[in-house]
């Protein structure tokens, strides 16, 4: 006699019940006992950690998955929509740091999941250049057990991918026992979480940064290197640095501004969105997928938007959530197929006639003409926003925290779709334009020009 016949025999009749009440008592059993088994079996895969090696083929490196090739099509994403990156076609993300509340990491990748993505995790390490010591031995301890209490706590979860050991610590940095503590930490993980690999993102790569991590941490599984206008020279820094192990492009996106041109008082050109898109597919086709032997993929920089010299240069989402071109063209990259309604295309904004390059100068109050081109793929009417900002003082490095600047008012005579008559700033200095394009259905398009009021500083 099975289980769950004892049980309802033994359990006392309810009256009036009879033959069909103690057939709904055994369809409610079993229920609960195929409920609780299936609770069971979920929460044995939650705790059994993906398996990930990269492992030497015939072709070259490949990351692996439990066993399957895996190769890494993913974004920078520290707090943006997972959701939306996943239904772009991409199957990871990483982080630039992990929070202290285990709570809430375990929401992120328990969401990652749900997703469909892995996520390498970064695991925050003091810098230089904010001043942290790397001969403090005690501040090093403290900071290594904080980094193994954070692998502890979620190296068992599925959704990891590897483990991100700082960010471009070699940015600014010249106390090469940065990568004494690299190694240690590297080793620690290795101890605790043989199952996922250890790596560190690097910004640039040259032989003498290659020869420090040879000498000082040989036990990373691979490095990660961030470049942006200068990825077209990644594969000679790796031959010049005589680097044949795996990597990964761990940033990778627009040019930067620090090696975009200036105008003639030191202002950083932008690109608009149409222009990135397709430097985003140039660079991505030829540099990143060119290389199946070392890369083993990209994370994109950045889902998300942020403040650094200005709030579109590297985020492909707007502030108010719009997708831009970019996103459009990393889902093509990513599946082979271009979204079933498109973000506007945007030419590049002039002022009288004159583009960024040109070091537009305007008399302060005076009426002035801008216009850009855009039009949409799929025909959606657009609405065209402008605004005008202080030009960013800021001379941070690395992407640290920006504020963004005040918007300035502007008296408007007329603005017409692409066409916007207006009035400079009465106050002399450096200002910049920008234009946002939206097509109502979620996506947009932009562009800026940055400007002078009055003559310009004399650059040295």
């Amino acid at each position: 006699m099975s289980p769950v016949r004892r049980v309802c025999c033994l359990r006392p009749r309810a009256a009036g019940t009879g033959h069909v009440g103690t057939l709904r008592l055994r369809g409610l059993l079993a229920t609960l006992i195929l409920a609780l088994g299936l609770a069971s079996a979920c929460a044995h895969a939650e705790a059994s950690p993906s398996v990930v090696r990269i492992v030497t083929t015939a072709d070259g490196h490949q990351l692996q998955v439990d066993g399957k090739p895996f190769r890494i099509r993913g974004a920078g994403l520290q707090d943006g929509d997972q959701e939306a990156l996943a239904a772009r076609g991409a199957n990871s993300f990483r982080t630039w740091h992990t929070a202290n509340d285990p709570a809430q990491v375990r929401a992120m990748l328990d969401r990652a999941q749900r997703n469909g993505l892995m996520v390498a995790m970064g695991l925050h390490v003091g810098k230089e250049r904010h001043g942290f010591d790397y001969g403090d031995a005690a501040a090093i301890a403290v900071q290594q057990a904080r980094i193994l209490e954070q692998v502890r706590a979620h190296k068992a979860h599925p959704a990891v991918l590897m483990w991100v050991v700082g960010n471009e610590l070699n940015l600014e940095a010249r106390d090469p026992r940065v990568w004494d503590v690299v190694e240690s930490i590297t080793q620690a993980i290795h101890v605790e979480d043989p199952h996922h690999p250890v790596m560190t993102p690097l910004a640039g790569f040259d032989p003498a940064l290659a020869e420090l991590l040879r000498a000082r941490a040989p036990s990373l599984d691979l490095i990660g290197v961030q470049l942006y206008g200068d990825i077209v020279e990644l594969p000679a820094k790796l031959e010049d640095a005589r680097w044949n192990g795996p990597y990964v492009v761990t940033e990778w996106g627009p040019t930067g501004h620090w090696e975009s041109p200036l105008t003639s008082w030191g202002a950083p050109v932008e690109d608009d969105a149409s222009r990135k898109a397709a430097l985003l597919v140039d660079r991505y086709t030829r540099i990143i997928e060119a290389d199946a032997a070392q890369g083993l993929g990209s994370y994109v920089f950045l889902w998300g938007q942020k403040q650094e010299r200005t709030p579109t240069w590297y985020g492909l989402f707007l502030s108010s959530g719009e997708s831009t071109p970019g996103v459009d063209a990393m889902q093509k990259l990513w599946t082979g197929r271009w979204p079933h309604n498109r973000a506007p295309e945007i030419a590049p904004l002039r002022i009288d006639g004159r583009l960024a390059i040109d070091s537009v100068v305007l008399a302060p109050d005076a009426e002035h003409r801008a216009q850009v081109i855009a039009r949409d793929p799929d025909g959606d009417p657009l609405a065209y926003r402008w605004i005008v900002r202080e030009e960013s003082r800021a001379t941070s490095i690395g992407g640290d925290p920006e504020t963004l600047p005040p918007e300035v008012p502007l008296r408007l005579a007329e603005a017409a779709n692409g066409d916007l008559r207006f009035s400079a700033p009465t106050t002399p200095g450096a200002y910049r334009l920008f234009v946002e394009v939206r097509d109502g259905q979620g996506h947009a398009a932009y562009a800026n020009l940055p400007f002078h009021v009055g003559p310009p500083p004399a650059q040295e």
